[in-house]
């Protein structure tokens, strides 16, 4: 008996640990998701740097895909989409970039429609594991890094890399590689969750001086 108690016993203290739900990649990008989709609105920071070029500004996010940066730096530049229609202004040409994104273009209804896109055209993996590391520039801060891997070639990056604050499940910086090996970053901070943004913050009249070039991106035909 008591030679196999010291058999079991290491068997039946391991047990409680061995039966917890395995956190998969693929589960904590759901519940990444999740979070997103339970949010109304939310402002931020946000630092963009590519190469030798960083570019700030504020962002305001509503749901389910109404976006805005004002840039702080280059000043006065504008991002602006309102789940329609895709504006960006460019002052120091004093330029205007007009898209209509056409239904077939925008994200799926529900949710958090970003996010759903990246779950669909993205294979997620841990880049070191489900534990928090520390942030690469800020080493107080504590993140799980998660590796996306796109699933086909029509994917403008071929790998993101998200860092998510393992306590709020928001998104706190993103890394990504392009097709011909670019590299771009977005860092959010001071993230504030519904904060009542009302839609006529993405309303936006560009100064009528400036010239408008339309369907920059492509040019839809349904």
């Amino acid at each position: 008996m008591k030679k196999w108690l010291v058999f079991i016993l290491p068997v039946l203290i391991a047990f409680p640990a061995v039966s917890q739900e395995i956190v998969t990649a693929e589960r904590y990008m759901e519940t990444v998701s999740e979070q997103y989709g339970s949010i109304r609105d939310f402002e931020s920071r946000v630092v963009i740097r590519s190469g030798n070029t960083e570019m700030t500004g504020n962002l305001s996010f509503l749901s389910p895909s109404f976006l805005r940066i004002d840039f702080t730096r280059p000043a006065d530049q504008v991002i602006v989409f309102n789940g329609e229609r895709l504006v960006v202004f460019l002052p120091e040409i004093r330029a205007v970039l007009s898209q209509i994104i056409t239904p077939s273009r925008r994200a799926p209804a529900g949710g958090a429609p970003g996010l759903s896109l990246l779950r669909r055209n993205y294979t997620p993996s841990f880049v070191t594991g489900p534990d928090p590391v520390p942030l690469e520039g800020s080493p107080n801060e504590r993140v799980v890094r998660l590796r996306l891997v796109r699933r086909n070639i029509s994917e403008g990056f071929r790998e993101l890399i998200l860092s998510i604050n393992p306590d709020t499940r928001m998104i706190r910086r993103i890394e990504g590689r392009t097709i011909a090996d670019g590299f771009v970053q977005f860092d959010f901070i001071d993230v504030r969750l519904n904060q009542g943004i009302p839609e006529m913050r993405f309303v936006y009249d560009p100064p009528p001086n400036a010239h408008v070039h339309s369907n920059f991106l492509f040019r839809d035909v349904e």
